[in-house]
């Protein structure tokens, strides 16, 4: 059965599926592609399916001209209909791995994943699963679904692991082939095939003992950023009581070639990955009775970074003789992170809302984000749409989120409105102020 995979594998006959094609699952899809094996695409938003086969994106860094190649190699389908798996040699599982309300894990699209794919499920076939999770999702939710719905055993009648993705959209300096892969899996011939397929499209594969220590890994690297996001957004608080700039500090303080690694504050997290992952690790953790103190603090503190910059926001306007209640605030930028389209759990909306709560009226202006889509949370913003910054005098104060490149930051300080700068990017100006 695995000599079998493996031949496939390195003629480029096995077919690759990918379900959930977004962040992770496309950019994954088009590398299977470029590398010579034929490819299926499976999402539940059909939406995604017409688009991909109009070569249309969705992603701003991946452009329609990739998509265009990708449908013209004629080695690429997308589809909804999940029972096509059947003709897959791999499936690899790129779903959301959100929070709920209670800031617990939801594995609500893996396990339905699981469900679906299960009745298609053939033997030798290879499950991966790159969803980010706690250790031990892969052998206690994944493999027991797809043996209950397949009547087959992991291991024995197909291969399962895990290998945590990696993705940092529209990095310039390493992409999904150019980043080394960690992967486990659930015995040594499932290491094998996981191992064969990722090679093929990746500059090396770091294979580890289990797929709990890979979903380890993965929580990890997204835990030491938070932590150190928090340590350094606390320093910019304490700093700041003492009229000392934090950003002058950090620029010090790297210059010392050995023992420190700059981190920068901000107006909170963002992104799929740092404000969630650490919290799948301490709901884990209770259950061996091991308090997680200082991850939790880390969260805390990143967590209440929006409420800071809200405060500190009055008290600016406060001093120029604006009340926040009844003001007109723009936001500048509403993604995330610099220079991409994604607002997954982007402190900017956490803004919006604080600062409508208090009775400002509130717009936004972000180049790669001109409407806001769908969203899990805050659904009142769906729809809104960037305004132009050719009239910054009718607001009262611009509060800089996001500080992409393409944007007239020299235009904010000639403005002469209030400019409150959450990311160290605006000139200095009398009229500028960092927070």
């Amino acid at each position: 059965m695995l000599q079998a995979f493996l031949d496939k594998v390195k003629q480029r006959r096995a077919q690759v599926g990918v379900v959930g094609l977004g962040y992770v699952g496309l950019p994954l899809a088009i590398e299977f592609v470029k590398a010579g094996f034929p490819v299926l695409g499976l999402d539940v938003d059909a939406e995604k399916i017409r688009k991909l086969e109009s070569s249309d994106t969705y992603i701003q860094h991946i452009p329609s001209s990739v998509l265009q190649e990708v449908n013209a190699s004629g080695r690429f389908q997308a589809t909804s209909d999940f029972s096509r798996s059947i003709s897959c040699d791999a499936v690899i599982i790129c779903v959301p791995t959100p929070l709920d309300h209670h800031r617990e894990p939801d594995l609500s699209f893996v396990v339905a994943t699981a469900e679906t794919l299960g009745p298609f499920l053939q033997r030798g076939q290879l499950f991966s699963l790159e969803s980010t999770t706690y250790p031990g999702t892969s052998d206690e939710v994944l493999q027991p679904v797809l043996e209950e719905k397949s009547g087959m055993e992991a291991g024995k009648d197909f291969f399962l692991a895990y290998s945590p993705e990696r993705e940092d959209p529209n990095n310039l300096h390493y992409t999904t082939s150019t980043i080394p892969k960690v992967v486990g899996g659930h015995d040594n011939q499932s290491l094998r095939a996981a191992q064969a397929l990722y090679d093929a499209i990746v500059c090396r594969t770091v294979p580890v003992s289990s797929m709990a220590v890979a979903e380890a890994t993965k929580l990890m690297e997204n835990i030491f950023r938070s932590v150190n996001i928090a340590l350094v957004n606390e320093l910019k608080m304490v700093f700041q009581t003492m009229g000392i700039d934090i950003w002058e500090v950090i620029a010090a303080a790297k210059t010392k070639p050995f023992g420190f690694m700059p981190f920068y504050p901000g107006p909170g997290l963002g992104g799929h990955c740092i404000p969630i992952d650490p919290f799948y690790l301490t709901w884990k953790a209770r259950e061996f009775d091991i308090p997680t103190r200082f991850i939790e603090l880390a969260g805390e503190i990143n967590t209440r970074m929006p409420y800071h910059v809200v405060q500190q926001t009055m008290e600016i306007m406060n001093d120029n003789g604006i009340a926040l209640k009844g003001s007109r605030l723009l936001l500048a930028g509403l993604a995330y992170k610099k220079n991409v389209d994604d607002i997954r759990e982007s402190p900017a909306l956490k803004l919006w809302r604080l600062f409508e709560d208090k009775g400002a009226r509130v717009a936004y202006h972000d180049p790669f984000v001109p409407v806001v889509p769908k969203l899990r949370e805050y659904p009142e913003y769906i729809g809104r749409t960037s305004v132009e910054m050719d009239s910054l005098n009718r607001y009262d104060a611009i509060v800089v989120c996001t500080d992409h490149d393409d944007v007239d930051y020299q235009r904010l300080v000639d403005s002469g409105r209030i400019v409150i700068d959450t990311r160290n990017t605006v000139p200095t100006g009398p009229n500028v102020y960092r927070c």
